[in-house]
């Protein structure tokens, strides 16, 4: 980490950001319409101090997941600073915790913020006192392989190139549970093409080969990457993490009811408030899956809950009774995993989590399941957002600055931006010429509207109308001119795909198409060390970092 790279950031509000959602920015803004949903400010310094003091955490619990711990981070090849952070843990530390799904090759860009983001959450609650150690927690227990089978790496022309690996096997089963064969290595080979000759080519190398999981070959290569920075990696799918956790399966299956009715109070208080549900609950809902002939397979409660015997429950087509579930639970609890709502509960009943941080979809299942965490835990972990940006590398900048273009304006996606700079590339009189008409517009109807209104006051509505029509008809007719441009001009159809494809891949945010490995391998380790710098807990702003 010993060379700087030329770094530059600015600021932009997630309000100029595509599809954010309205519960998103009032969390950021902390109204007062979300603080019945959301326990604590999105102000770390506010609180830090405040909360370590409630976090229960039972002390056998604490010797028993350090154990696990330290044995999978070293069958990871975990460096002697994540090993002294998994016995500061052991000895009392709190946990700052993020997670993903493991996507292949360490999946996008926005997978090295959140471990990044905290890093630095920890290592501001020790600076206040509290000790903290970062911790991510690997999603292998998702089902949905055709998320995380696949990542975007920068082709040599600019372009994200689509890579992905197929691997049959059963459907719906843990990602985790699905090894690599003889196809990842044609995948990697392209992949060390892409990235060229550099470490992480190396790395990936040698996390992604037959005999592997996504989740065992995502876990290699982080380990490397925040070798470091001390990042602890958690994967819940160990059989002895299960065994902690049954207390909260069987709750799950005991207080269903309780669990159920709570959930849909608040689905209605979140709707009543304006916000959206990010998980649909219903009546038949329950909290667990459990695995059945391979397959993660949901639990579901018959007639929509309306049982008088105590509960029954679907698996699939196999009925159950609660305390035959409850009996499954005791004998086999690896084969039992949490939905999106009671998976942050499971961690943070396995840690001692002072603060778990994620991006806008997380900061929403928070939303729902605060009521989970109040039932079983007693107390809502705070959840802050992650670490969000776009890189800026020179290319890109430079046709940003030759068309004197911002990112909000690229994020109308590329129909738009080839508009906007076949406008400005239009022949120097021909611009004057519109600037000239536009004002004559300006300023004649101002005139006429001051003479109208001494004349009839009723009629100025009408001439303001009249002057935005005109205004309309302008803009018309140069996007028009503008187009016949771009038709004429390839240099403008280039530049911007080359923008779009840079900072707005298939209309969506770089941090969520692009891999972090692509930049890494480019920039090197010391990107991680740069990015870290611009990491700040109390500013929440989207930001666009020059790398240059």
């Amino acid at each position: 980490m010993s060379r700087e790279l030329s770094m530059k950031s600015q600021c932009l509000p997630f309000q100029q950001i595509p599809h954010t959602t309205r519960l998103f920015l009032d969390y950021l803004s902390y109204t007062p319409s979300v603080r019945s949903f959301y326990p604590r400010s999105p102000i770390f310094s506010e609180w830090v101090k405040d909360e370590s003091q409630r976090v229960p955490y039972d002390a056998v619990r604490r010797g028993n997941v350090s154990e696990i711990l330290e044995w999978q981070n070293r069958a990871w090849g975990a460096s002697p600073k994540t090993l002294a952070n998994i016995d500061r843990l052991k000895r009392g530390a709190l946990a700052a915790v993020t997670g993903q799904q493991v996507g292949l090759f360490g999946g996008p860009l926005f997978s090295i913020f959140k471990a990044l983001t905290a890093v630095k959450l920890a290592e501001e609650a020790t600076a206040a006192g509290v000790d903290c150690v970062p911790v991510f927690w690997l999603a292998t227990e998702d089902h949905d392989l055709a998320e995380v089978n696949h990542v975007a790496l920068l082709s040599e022309h600019g372009l994200p190139e689509r890579l992905a690996v197929e691997r049959q096997g059963i459907a719906d089963a843990p990602v985790g549970t699905v090894k690599f064969g003889p196809e990842i290595e044609p995948v990697v080979e392209r992949a060390a093409t892409l990235l060229g000759d550099s470490e992480v080519t190396t790395w990936l190398r040698q996390a992604y080969r037959p005999g592997e999981s996504l989740g065992s070959a995502f876990a290699l290569l982080f380990a490397r990457l925040f070798a470091e920075w001390g990042v602890i990696l958690l994967d819940p799918a160990e059989k002895d993490f299960h065994h902690l956790a049954k207390p909260l399966f069987r709750a799950a299956i005991e207080r269903v009811s309780e669990l159920d009715e709570a959930l849909l109070v608040r689905g209605k208080a979140l709707d009543a408030a304006g916000y959206h549900q990010q998980v649909k609950v219903t009546s038949a809902t329950t909290l667990l899956f459990e695995v059945k002939n391979g397959a993660r397979t949901v639990v579901r409660r018959r007639n929509n809950g309306a049982n008088d015997n105590g509960g029954e429950f679907a698996v699939g087509e196999e009925r159950s009774s609660s305390e035959e579930l409850v009996e499954r639970i005791e004998e086999a609890p690896e084969t039992f995993s949490p939905n999106a709502l009671f998976r942050p509960v499971v961690q943070d009943y396995l840690l001692p989590t002072l603060v778990y941080t994620g991006g806008a979809a997380e900061v929403a299942y928070f939303a729902q399941a605060a009521v989970v965490y109040e039932k079983l835990l007693g107390r809502v972990t705070p959840i802050l957002p992650r670490f969000s940006a776009t890189l800026l590398e020179a290319k890109a900048e430079r046709i940003l600055t030759r068309y004197q273009l911002s990112l909000p304006e690229v994020f109308h996606g590329p129909e738009k931006v080839r508009e906007v700079i076949a406008a400005r590339s239009l022949p120097p009189d021909l611009q004057v010429r519109f600037s000239e008409a536009y004002a004559s517009v300006e300023q004649s109807m101002a005139a006429l509207r001051e003479s109208i209104g001494k004349l009839d006051s009723t009629l100025i509505d009408t001439a303001e109308s009249t002057r935005s029509s005109m205004s309309h008809q302008m803009d018309r007719l140069r996007a028009r001119v503008a187009r016949a441009e771009q038709q004429r001009n390839d240099v403008i159809t280039r530049h911007a795909d080359a923008l779009s494809n840079a900072l707005f891949p298939n209309k969506a945010l770089q941090e969520r198409e692009v891999a972090g490995v692509s930049f890494v391998a480019r920039y090197g380790t010391e990107l991680l060390a740069n990015l870290y710098q611009h990491v700040q807990p109390d500013c929440h702003d989207h930001q666009v970092i020059e790398v240059l």
